[in-house]
């Protein structure tokens, strides 16, 4: 893969702005978590605490990622210049200033997260609009930007959801609360997440692994019973019938299944036969994002509700499927980001580092072992209710995700 390809005529400092305040919320949420690791062993993560730190996760971390990433990947997968760079700073600011509002309140004050949500919600509506615009000028349409259509949709449903919630906490007057709730979780993890890492896993995956003559077969299957299988989940959690609950599972592990068997197909036609390694965790994720989708759907076979249960495996879906796609696909971006825009142009004229001296691999090695360690032991110490196991494994991801955010920032001083 050449450097320029992940070039775009995004200013750098845009993309990494996201990813800067992206890598501390990340820190900020394992902090939390692990001071409130007790809650952790009871598994109670609908409490304010719980809260704060599940929201710096997904929305500090892996939403400001997403939406950094876009401002430099659309641009390279579409071909189509963003809209407007000057909008983008601005919303940068009041989504920085609305989600951490919002998340701050969720944990100390749940009354007056309603108004961190509004400018949240304010500087999501920015980031839609851009992103609207930019994609209304690809006049060539593919199933990458019908992945990206489907998750931003999603994603302004699920903070659309997450509004109505914020109000009910503060005012009250809607039953349906816990319908809300579900389904904003679902249109966020499943949905906006889930279609997005899919949507740009169809660019990134051929060209991190050189891979070329590949036949993607599924694709189209793989969109329609996947966004088919999140709509009949939704409308379970307002029906309340079982069975529809597990035709929405069983649609979204074909959907997913259909998107493996496409990620399959790129593989074997790759050159490069030996994966970086930070990349290959990327690829280890999708195994984890299938296994999910297939326990949860036995689960849902056998009637099986324990919340315990549940709890733990969306904790492992945001884990070892979203969070762990981020984290090798961000490992690799940053260094392409950071080359390309302070060496691309010296080639030839003076002595510049290689792209493989702005990565450790080695390191990465270590970390994305440790990060591995501290869910699987997280997770087995909640279930079997053991303090100790938590707060160990819990300490261990907090101090990972440290490490990992220091080793990212690290690159840009090379």
């Amino acid at each position: 893969m050449k450097p320029t390809s992940l070039k775009s005529d995004t200013n750098i400092k845009l993309p990494l702005a996201f990813i800067l305040y992206a890598l501390i919320a990340f820190v900020v949420a394992q902090g939390v978590l692990l001071l409130n690791s007790n809650l952790l062993v009871s598994s109670q993560f609908r409490l304010p605490s719980l809260w704060m730190g599940a929201h710096f996760l997904l929305l500090g971390f892996a939403v400001m990622i997403a939406m950094g990433a876009m401002y430099q990947l659309v641009p390279v997968a579409f071909l189509t210049p963003i809209w407007n760079q000057k909008m983008g700073y601005l919303q940068f600011g009041i989504t920085v200033v609305g989600i951490t509002s919002l998340t701050l309140t969720l944990g100390f004050k749940p009354t007056f997260a309603i108004y961190g949500g509004i400018l949240t919600i304010f500087g999501i509506t920015l980031f839609i609009i851009q992103m609207a615009m930019t994609i209304s000028k690809q006049k060539q349409r593919n199933m990458s930007l019908f992945f990206v259509i489907a998750a931003v949709s999603s994603f302004a449903l699920t903070i659309l959801a997450g509004f109505v919630l914020a109000w009910n906490i503060a005012y009250g007057g809607i039953e349906s609360h816990n319908s809300i709730l579900y389904s904003h979780i679902t249109l966020g993890v499943a949905g906006w997440f889930t279609l997005l890492i899919f949507g740009f896993s169809y660019k990134l995956v051929p060209m991190f692994s050189l891979s070329h003559g590949f036949t993607l077969k599924w694709t189209s299957l793989s969109f329609s019973t996947y966004v088919f299988g999140l709509l009949i989940q939704i409308v379970s959690f307002w029906v309340d019938l079982d069975a529809l609950t597990t035709i929405g599972w069983l649609f979204l592990f074909i959907g997913f299944s259909f998107f493996v068997l496409d990620m399959r197909a790129i593989l074997h036609k790759r050159l490069k036969k030996k994966l970086d390694k930070p990349f290959a965790f990327s690829v280890i994720a999708i195994g984890n994002g299938l296994v999910i989708h297939s326990l949860a759907l036995i689960l849902s076979l056998f009637g099986i509700n324990d919340s315990s249960i549940w709890s733990w495996l969306i904790f492992l879906y945001v884990m070892s499927w979203i969070i762990f796609s981020i984290l090798g696909y961000l490992y690799k971006i940053v260094p392409f980001l950071w080359w390309t825009h302070k060496y691309a142009d010296k080639i030839g004229k003076e002595k510049v580092p290689t792209m493989k001296d702005m990565i450790d691999e080695k390191m990465s090695v270590v970390l994305f072992s440790l990060f591995v360690v501290s869910i699987i032991g997280l997770t087995t110490g909640a279930l079997l209710q053991i303090s100790l196991v938590v707060l160990t494994f819990q300490a261990l991801l907090t101090v990972t995700s440290f490490l990992y955010a220091f080793s990212i920032i690290r690159i840009l001083f090379k």
